[in-house]
């Protein structure tokens, strides 16, 4: 009865919330003492301290508000925990049915962000003659810039429209009182990432073409795509809820998307702005992974030297995903009615 009761309750859903604070607040500390000893002996001090002290304010008010919300953010990762197995079996199911009756299958979801690379390129590359662009003391192809950004937008954008809609096209789901809709985005996203691993494939290759073989910084790759998963579902679990109630959510966000594309540094470089404009598009949290992917693939930094701009991702990342939470406990018990 005992090994019972533990496979059914693993480990995280059994942590006492005592526990669970004291673990987050040891983490919350610790950044907060990393943020205050860290320098930076190039950067203006006085913008170095007020950097600090936002980013302390901003980790005590998280502190603050999870000690306050503590059971309801919980719920969502404690329910996507347990369901981890049905989680891949579903997300494997969603993937293979997505293509299932055409002649040529999967690669039809190949084609498409091929076709449209090749298009950037034969437009930038061959037409306008675009130079190489300047990546610290390097010049990197345009072809191999264009490439590394466009391959995380592309897992970005299907990734989002795809669990956007995914509670609408399980809605027989929904409909089941025992099943764990919760689940439903992440498959989507799980889905999407199958397609980018490949293209990751296809983006090192690319820069092997041009001489940029990997090395140790590659490995980064991982870490962006780790970051941007979980960024992609944070989102989702907000506009996931919303469109459930608002149809036209998924035209607005194709909209956002599209314009999002141009204004995230990919098929142009970030140091072409002047430095007083340059905060405005870090502000958008695709520009720390679209540059993540760049400097694994043909740069020398690790993301950790971007002290600040990891730590206002994730600050970012974990507010997103506590909205979505939120969000979508209070309205998940409306869905069902709606559908």
């Amino acid at each position: 009865m005992a090994k019972e009761k533990t496979d059914k309750l693993p480990f995280i859903s059994e942590l006492p919330k005592q526990v669970g604070l004291g673990i987050f607040y040891t983490i919350a500390i610790a950044l907060m003492l990393i943020i205050v000893l860290h320098t930076n002996v190039l950067a203006d001090q006085h913008t170095e301290m007020l950097k600090k002290i936002c980013a302390c304010i901003l980790i005590v008010m998280s502190m603050i508000l999870v000690t306050a919300w503590y059971d309801k953010l919980m719920v969502l990762p404690v329910e996507l925990y347990n369901s981890r197995k049905l989680i891949r079996r579903l997300a494997v199911n969603d993937f293979k049915k997505r293509y299932a009756g055409s002649y040529m299958g999967i690669v039809w979801a190949l084609v498409q962000p091929v076709v449209t690379v090749l298009m950037y390129w034969f437009v930038f590359d061959r037409i306008f003659k675009q130079k190489p662009m300047a990546a610290g003391e390097i010049d990197v192809p345009y072809v191999l810039f264009l490439t590394t950004g466009l391959v995380p937008w592309f897992f970005f954008n299907e990734a989002l429209m795809n669990g956007t809609t995914a509670l609408l096209e399980y809605n027989y789901l929904v409909k089941k009182v025992l099943f764990k809709i919760s689940i439903l985005p992440l498959i989507k996203i799980i889905a999407a990432l199958f397609i980018h691993v490949f293209f990751a494939g296809v983006m090192i290759a690319i820069s092997c073409m041009y001489g940029y073989y990997p090395t140790i910084y590659t490995i980064q790759i991982i870490y962006y795509a780790i970051c941007e998963f979980i960024l992609v579902l944070s989102i989702c679990y907000t506009t996931c809820a919303v469109v459930v109630f608002f149809r036209d959510l998924t035209q607005i966000l194709a909209i956002v998307l599209q314009v999002g594309q141009w204004a995230t540094p990919i098929l142009w470089d970030i140091n072409m702005l002047p430095d007083n404009l340059k905060w405005i598009i870090k502000l958008n949290p695709m520009t720390y992974i679209v540059n993540g992917y760049r400097n694994s693939m043909y740069g020398n930094e690790w993301f950790f030297e971007h002290f600040y701009s990891s730590t206002y991702f994730w600050i970012v990342v974990v507010a997103l995903f506590c909205i979505g939470s939120l969000i979508f406990k209070r309205t998940k018990t409306h869905f069902a009615d709606v559908l």
